[in-house]
């Protein structure tokens, strides 16, 4: 049976990019599996969006299925739905992408290698912070985001004993088998709903395999904020306390309404 392999776009106020996402996806090597891509916007309420995403349905075809959210569900709620939709239509494979086209799609083929090559791994994340200095900052990575990627990544590494690069990735290729009891739906609807998510692999010593990948920084308004960092820094210190059985599940699930599920 022929694998089926779910590339879904996220996007929120940068539908005028998605076009040029689109075009970047590797239609040739999807042929070889039962493809769709998803796009979804997060209610981005400008005038513009439906012109421009309904023009990469006309372009692309049947292949292009799109979503629209009637409310702004979030970064993580956004996610959820594509991820909702993965699972009722019975993919095997889920590939996140943003909208802004930050991450480029031509890395697909890199991704689905890994899994082919190792079955243990569950997921496969595209780290940018594997690439030089000189070459992450000719992305157009702005130097705070460089600098503060790498404490909060270095200080992840050092709580929860893993060797990560880039905890912060938004560009992620799933194994759907691991979302059959949807625990992701207890993850937060914000932005660091792909934290809680690395959270549940780590807990459940699922292996997740990085690859490195070039980003694109342009003129988008990042939708990122302080709090972001700072909810990061708490997180990762309450899964530290619970792999060190100093505070329990029920404590987690208080403090940050996240459920880890075995």
């Amino acid at each position: 049976m022929i694998p089926k392999i779910l590339v879904f776009i996220i996007t929120y106020k940068a539908s005028h990019r998605v076009l040029d996402v689109v075009k970047k996806i590797p239609f040739g090597y999807l042929k070889k599996y039962n493809y769709q891509i998803l796009i979804s916007d997060d209610h981005s309420n400008d005038k513009s969006t439906i012109k421009y995403i309904n023009l990469v349905k006309s372009k692309f075809g049947s292949k292009v299925k799109l979503n629209f959210n009637k409310k702004n569900l979030g970064y993580g709620g956004n996610i959820k739905i594509c991820l909702n939709y993965a699972l009722k239509k019975k993919f095997d494979y889920a590939v996140m992408i943003h909208g802004d086209n930050q991450y480029n799609p031509k890395y697909i083929p890199n991704m689905m290698k890994i899994f082919e090559k190792n079955k243990l791994t569950q997921a496969v994340a595209g780290s940018r912070l594997l690439k030089s200095i000189k070459n992450i900052r000719k992305g157009g990575m702005p130097i705070y985001k460089l600098i503060g990627n790498k404490i909060l990544t270095k200080i992840h590494n050092l709580l929860l004993n893993t060797n990560f690069t880039d905890v912060h990735t938004g560009y992620w290729a799933y194994k759907m088998n691991n979302f059959k009891n949807k625990f992701y739906l207890s993850a937060t609807d914000g932005y660091n709903f792909d934290q809680q998510i690395r959270f549940q692999y780590i807990y459940k010593n699922q292996k997740i395999t990085e690859i490195p990948i070039n980003t694109r920084y342009a003129d988008e308004k990042s939708q990122l904020h302080i709090k972001y960092a700072i909810r990061f820094f708490f997180e990762t210190i309450i899964f530290f306390l619970i792999k060190k059985k100093i505070v329990s599940l029920k404590t987690v699930k208080y403090l940050t309404k996240y459920n880890l599920k075995n």
